[in-house]
């Protein structure tokens, strides 16, 4: 074989590779990307505590969220909601958790991902707390409850496209991860 045709085989393999790699790592970027700009229905990641702290509550509307589990093919934890559904009023703190158990006889590490429906509903739909994004690691048969705290935003009322929602749907796919596996969050999306 010429070098010529050598040097060519290397970059074909080598796109080749590298085009795995971006297929690999698409849906973790598009989920940064969606988080960092409430795209797609994900929510807003971070809050701002005086906001929290001086938020009015607006009690003539009433939210029903909805709570949502999967898990991707790969991953073999059991994972759920602790509760169907609550009801918030925009501008309210509300708290909800959800069950991991890891029933098999090794650890597995898990990292999700999430969104809300409806998509347009998603940059009003703040997390305080969450378990997204990080690497959460479950022993042989261990159980853990992981909490949510969140509001929705009381601008919410404001957004005409928002006048007919009073029902959102919070969703969580759980991953498995390989060890050592860190999903860096960029700093535009903290």
């Amino acid at each position: 074989m010429s070098e010529g045709t050598k040097s060519t085989l290397y970059y074909i393999a080598a796109l080749g590779v590298l085009a795995f790699g971006l297929s690999y790592a698409a849906v973790p970027l598009y989920r940064i990307f969606c988080q960092a700009y409430s795209f797609g229905g994900t929510t807003q990641q971070g809050h701002d505590a005086e906001k929290v702290e001086d938020m009015k509550t607006v009690k003539d509307k009433v939210i029903r969220v909805r709570f949502n589990a999967d898990t991707a093919a790969s991953m073999t934890w059991n994972f759920r909601p602790q509760q169907s559904e609550i009801k918030v009023h925009p501008g309210e703190t509300a708290l909800a958790f959800y069950t991991a158990r890891n029933p098999m006889d090794r650890p597995v590490i898990g990292i999700s991902t999430y969104n809300v429906v409806p998509f347009d509903a998603g940059q009003y739909f703040n997390k305080i707390q969450c378990f997204c994004f990080e690497e959460q690691m479950l022993n042989p048969h261990e159980e853990v409850h992981m909490p949510v705290f969140f509001y929705i935003d009381p601008e919410f009322v404001d957004d005409p496209k928002m006048q007919n929602v009073d029902m959102l749907t919070l969703s969580y796919t759980f991953f498995e991860a390989r060890e050592g596996l860190k999903l860096p969050m960029p700093q535009f999306a903290r």
